[in-house]
């Protein structure tokens, strides 16, 4: 409905745009949208709102404005009155009785318009104490009452550059910075509050809104006490010489004991009558003017930015979900953690089998140092050829049958002649494994290293949401794998303390292989006794006798002794190797299947370990940082949940 005022002769002065804007029903529900967004404090996540933002210069008449608009008494004095981000949300009302409470500190305290600015300072002085400190804890305000234009303005301290007794010395940089992070974001609408007794260019809202804002299209300006001072004001507002993109609205505010009605009907007759304000513009003149240009502004800019909203908060939803999900699990009991243990456990036994026992490499395609089975045959096929290489290389460094003569001669006694004793060929096996004993070691710790490391990047894969069962279970692996390994060595030296007990094989190739050597003795005699310098046998390759010209006695067990060694050292060989390739998948299996679950399992929850009391804790960093993530989860779910069913009505206001 129009509000027609009449002077004191009864006849008409004007008719004011009515305060209860035509935009009240459809933009409500988006305005209670925001607001409810707001309370859950979702700008803590980074999600930014359309904001009316008041700022203004100390004693610009900030309050007076949010006055009018809101029609109830604001606090005043001395100083700084607003000390706390005040949340103003105005709301018509259907009820004849207003309704008005406020939120802070996560309570909500009624009040009424007779001790509104008292409940304003009582909480204010809760939130920043009873000093004249500011903080940026905000303050809510709700106004429900009959004919105020649904609007949501944060009123914020006004701008002071001297501090006075019982403010802190850098106010200004609080207030400023303060003001800043409210007008900063492209969301926000800048209501600059302006006095009209100072040069619009000097104030310091000015200077801040131009900071963020320099062309000025998100920033609207209040012109207070245009009464006070009207000479020249048409100029200013006209010359617009600090860019107001959004316009001007010139105001009379509320003097001394006035009524809310009385104030309007001065402003209406003021703006009408006075010989300098009647020539401004009636478009940009008047509280109703102003409330009707702010809910048109919010309408337009909460229906413009809320599509936006929705899909950084539905983005920042996504980022926390996963960011939570990344977070080290926390065990709440010993139960829980002996459960998730199993799981993990059961995973990384899988994907051991996978890759050391079958040759399955589908969990890690492109890493080859993870295809365990292929790895195995390389150092299999390395050791069989680094043995021989060893062994070929001790047999170039000795003389040809020299050896085996000085043996002969030291095993010689009261026997039948030409009869080769056992003592000597040990004797010369007994020196040929202590050669190459240090390769099937060294073979064995390189064996055992490539699974440790290969086991502890398994375990750290399926554990890597568990921090401190992953460095529990890491450790016991370790540990695990260094009893093993010594095991291991041990095992691997009696093996090779075995092919120096006794010269034994049941291969028939042995005998086929020595007498095929054996056929070569006439052509070596016959170089030898032609004193040729070298001669070529099979099994031993060329090879030089010059030496043995005086070496001729048990030159035929010599050779009988050196033609049977080379067929059974051939077979020692192998035999090495095979064992090693069989012993190697024989702890490859039991460490899978068996010693890993348990070794871990006995380490981690032995009482006397406390293995299972640290993988409970958990750092106060990781659990503050998870409390984090939860809650700004829960509060985007619930933005998500209200922001659900209002996306159709942007399409409404827009239109």
């Amino acid at each position: 409905m129009a509000v027609v005022l009449h002077s004191s002769n009864s006849h008409p002065l004007t008719v004011l745009p009515p305060i209860v804007s035509s935009y009240n029903e459809r933009i409500r529900p988006l305005l209670d949208a925001v607001d409810r967004l707001r309370n859950l404090q979702v700008m803590k996540e980074g999600i930014q709102l359309p904001t009316i933002v008041v700022v203004g210069d100390q004693s610009s008449g900030k309050s007076s404005v949010l006055e009018s608009l809101a029609g109830i008494s604001l606090p005043r004095g001395q100083g700084i009155c607003t000390r706390v981000p005040l949340i103003m949300r105005l709301q018509d009302h259907s009820s004849p009785e207003p309704e008005l409470y406020l939120e802070f500190n996560e309570k909500k305290v009624k009040t009424d318009e007779s001790n509104i600015a008292f409940a304003i300072n009582a909480a204010t002085d809760e939130i920043a104490g009873r000093q004249k400190g500011i903080s940026n804890t905000p303050l809510t305000l709700v106004v429900k009452k009959q004919g105020v234009p649904d609007l949501t303005m944060v009123d914020l301290p006004g701008i002071t550059r001297v501090a006075v007794q019982g403010q802190p010395e850098n106010i200004y940089e609080q207030i400023s910075c303060m003001i800043m992070e409210y007008i900063k974001p492209e969301e926000s609408i800048i209501l600059n509050v302006l006095s009209a007794t100072v040069d619009f260019a000097t104030c310091e809202s000015i200077r801040m809104s131009q900071t963020v804002d320099r062309t000025g299209q998100r920033t609207l300006a209040v012109v207070t006490k245009a009464d006070v001072l009207p000479d020249g004001l048409l100029e200013k507002v006209n010359a617009d010489d600090v860019n107001i993109g959004l316009g001007y609205v010139c105001v009379r505010n509320r003097i001394n004991d006035e009524s809310y009605e009385e104030a309007r009907s001065k402003e209406a007759e003021l703006f009408d009558t006075h010989p300098l304000l009647s020539k401004i513009d009636k478009s940009i003149v008047g509280i109703p003017v102003l409330s009707e240009k702010l809910v048109q502004i919010q309408a337009k800019i909460v229906a413009k930015c809320l599509p936006n909203i929705v899909n950084n908060i539905n983005q920042k939803l996504k980022t926390n979900v996963a960011e939570l999900n990344k977070m080290p699990k926390h065990f709440s009991s010993i139960a829980d953690a002996m459960t998730t243990f199993m799981q993990i456990m059961g995973s990384a036994k899988e994907s051991l089998r996978k890759t050391m026992l079958r040759g399955e490499y589908d969990e890690f395609p492109d890493e080859n140092r993870m295809h365990s089975s292929a790895r195995f045959v390389e150092m299999l096929n390395r050791f069989s050829a680094e043995l021989k290489e060893k062994a070929e290389t001790c047999r170039r460094a000795r003389n040809f049958l020299e050896e085996e003569i000085h043996v002969l001669e030291e095993a010689k006694g009261i026997c039948l002649p030409n009869f080769l004793p056992q003592s000597a060929f040990l004797t010369i096996l007994q020196r040929n494994v202590d050669e190459i004993a240090g390769q099937p070691l060294t073979f064995m710790i390189s064996v055992w290293d490539y699974i440790e490391e290969i086991v502890v990047i398994i375990l750290k894969k399926h554990s890597e949401n568990y921090p401190m069962l992953q460095a529990g279970a890491q450790r016991a692996a370790r540990n695990l794998i260094a009893k093993s390994k010594e095991r291991a060595i041990s095992r691997v030296m009696e093996m090779v303390e075995m092919e120096k007990l006794s010269d034994y094989t049941c291969d028939p190739e042995y005998i086929t292989r020595w007498n095929t050597l054996m056929q070569q003795e006439p052509v070596f005699l016959t170089a030898l006794e032609k004193a040729e310098h070298q001669v070529y046998l099979e099994g031993i390759g060329e090879t030089y006798i010059v030496h043995m010209r005086q070496l001729k006695n048990y030159v035929g067990q010599a050779f009988d002794l050196k033609m049977r060694m080379v067929a059974y050292w051939n077979i020692v060989l192998r035999r090495l190797v095979d064992s090693m390739g069989m012993f190697m998948l024989f702890c490859v299996k039991n460490l899978v299947n068996r010693d890993l679950e348990v070794g871990i399992l006995t380490e981690l929850f032995e009482p006397q370990g406390g293995g299972i009391e640290r993988m409970l804790e958990e750092s106060p960093s990781v659990a503050a940082k998870r409390e984090k993530l939860e809650r700004g989860v829960k509060l985007l779910k619930e933005s998500v949940d209200i922001l659900s069913n209002i996306m159709d009505r942007i399409a409404v206001v827009s239109g």
